[in-house]
């Protein structure tokens, strides 16, 4: 599994025109799904989502000290299979690694599930859609999550 965290100041995901999640304050996931992932990635990232500390404490000096759970952020969750691109080869991106539409779907709710058990706001794209995602960055602050099936 891979998910790209920003942390933003707000974000949005857009349909044909027509704004499908919106958050505030909080993280921006796009998530990559292997077709080799089980519960245990799930489980893993989405703990490593909520608890990475990426949020500066106001009394501190600007040091991340604060989860998006310790500040009450939102998320937005945004299915992105090409994370899984291999552009190593040739001119045009392979997605051999990338699950199958129905076990990813299956996977990407069960990971939404798992986020909005911590009783933040979760927002998403819809799944297999063009999508139009805005994102205003804080920071800007992005980074690469990766848990490969063991």
């Amino acid at each position: 599994m891979r998910v790209i965290i920003q942390r933003v100041k707000s974000s949005q995901v857009t349909i044909n025109g027509e704004i499908v999640g919106k958050i505030g304050q909080g993280l921006n996931l796009l998530v990559g799904v292997a077709d080799t992932d089980t519960d245990a990635e799930l489980d893993w990232m989405a703990r490593k989502c909520l608890e990475l500390r990426l949020f500066p404490d106001e009394k501190e000096d600007d040091r991340w000290q604060k989860s998006v759970q310790e500040i009450g952020g939102e998320l937005l969750v945004v299915s992105q299979f090409t994370l899984y691109g291999d552009c190593r080869k040739g001119r045009r991106p392979s997605f051999d690694r990338s699950a199958n539409p129905q076990l990813a779907l299956y996977l990407y709710n069960s990971f939404v599930t798992k986020l909005q058990a911590s009783g933040l706001r979760v927002e998403t794209g819809q799944f297999g859609a063009m999508m139009q995602v805005t994102i205003e960055n804080d920071g800007p602050v992005s980074l690469l999550l990766e848990r490969e099936a063991i």
